[in-house]
């Protein structure tokens, strides 16, 4: 498994919100880091456009919102429903948008659980 280089990931762990392009659309989304993971869950479960996207074609570009600007990062995206994966996703989206209330609240749903995505670079 490839890992993100140091730099990259911490602005991962860092950004609250980031654009992933899917299927030639952006859509922004949450991202965290869970030690040297980068883990991404859709809001809307099943039913998100980019989810789809991301089972249909793996290959995706996170762009970077706010300052400092860096470049996008190419990335596979690894489905990853395992119960591990879920957990660690789960605990990091805890920690970082604990603030958030309802909408943390909401990527905490049974329902979008399965949608648990681990991002390696390409």
């Amino acid at each position: 498994m490839a890992k993100f280089p140091p730099d990259v990931l911490a602005a991962l762990a860092e950004r609250e919100e980031v654009q992933i392009e899917t299927g030639g659309r952006r859509t922004i989304i949450w991202i965290v880091a869970h030690g040297p993971h980068v883990f991404v869950r859709s809001v809307r479960g099943e039913r998100g456009r980019w989810y789809q996207d991301l089972l249909a074609e793996p290959e995706a570009t996170v762009y970077f919102r706010g300052k400092p600007k860096l470049p996008p990062v190419a990335v596979r995206a690894v489905h990853s429903p395992d119960p591990e994966s879920v957990a660690a996703c789960t605990k990091a989206l805890e920690e970082k948008y604990r603030r958030f209330g309802a909408s943390l609240k909401a990527m905490l749903e049974p329902k979008t659980l399965p949608t648990t995505f681990r991002l390696e670079p390409l």
